[in-house]
């Protein structure tokens, strides 16, 4: 049996009902994958790639990585905030950080796969999707050439994503309420980086394309829908 490990932050992480209808696209990864792979999300709201690391979480269950199976990790909303706990600097700290990752994955003869973080929904006043990661993307790919660890690009995607919806219906996709719309949000909720369990689906859609396309599983559920 394969297993799927997710590191990341609050737009990968599970969240309870109180929550809801938040979402990580970490929690919809399995429901998209047959039973023969096993999937744990131990992503962690408001964690960067130093912090996750420098509270022990990846030590806590690497010892539960087997060969062959696969180490997903994906940072950087949190990086880049100006806090010392979480910040890290593209091309120093946080290469630096990415890299235990990989190197804790492969000591345990899995497979780690860098992603770059989700985009947030920032359009400007003429409908044009802004950048909202600055280097973090490309310090990752550069990292990733550089160990020759798979990639995917989710920045890139998530893009691609936002822009056909474009500025209106790609609300659908995070964390919008009106007031009174749902009981958890009673006052409403505008959010543009977190998103709702039918945003969580459609981005671990993506995920899931991708590492089939990455050749790193072999089969998947509902592969004609995921085509």
């Amino acid at each position: 049996m394969q297993n799927i490990h997710i590191v990341g932050d609050s737009t990968v992480s599970s969240y309870e009902e109180k929550n809801r209808p938040q979402a990580g696209w970490g929690e919809m990864l399995q429901e998209l994958l047959p039973l023969s792979i096993k999937v744990y999300n131990h992503a962690a709201s408001g964690r960067s790639s130093k912090s996750f690391k420098d509270e022990g979480r990846l030590e806590a269950f690497a010892h539960s990585l087997n060969k062959g199976d696969l180490l997903l990790i994906q940072f950087g909303h949190n990086d880049e905030k100006e806090d010392q706990q979480r910040r890290t600097e593209p091309y120093t700290t946080f290469q630096a950080y990415l890299a235990k990752y990989i190197e804790e994955a492969r000591k345990n003869e899995a497979i780690p796969i860098l992603m770059t973080p989700v985009e947030r929904r920032h359009f400007n006043e003429d409908g044009l999707l802004l950048d909202t990661h600055g280097e973090y993307p490309v310090a990752i790919k550069k990292l990733s050439t550089k160990l020759n660890t798979p990639l995917i690009d989710l920045t890139e995607q998530t893009r691609k994503l936002l822009k056909r919806l474009g500025p209106a219906e790609s609300k659908r996709l995070f964390l919008w309420l009106e007031r009174g719309e749902h009981p958890n949000y009673k006052e409403g909720i505008q959010d543009d980086t977190h998103f709702c369990e039918f945003g969580a689906r459609e981005i671990a859609m993506i995920v899931c394309k991708q590492l089939h396309t990455l050749k790193l599983i072999e089969i998947m559920k509902n592969e004609e829908e995921l085509k």
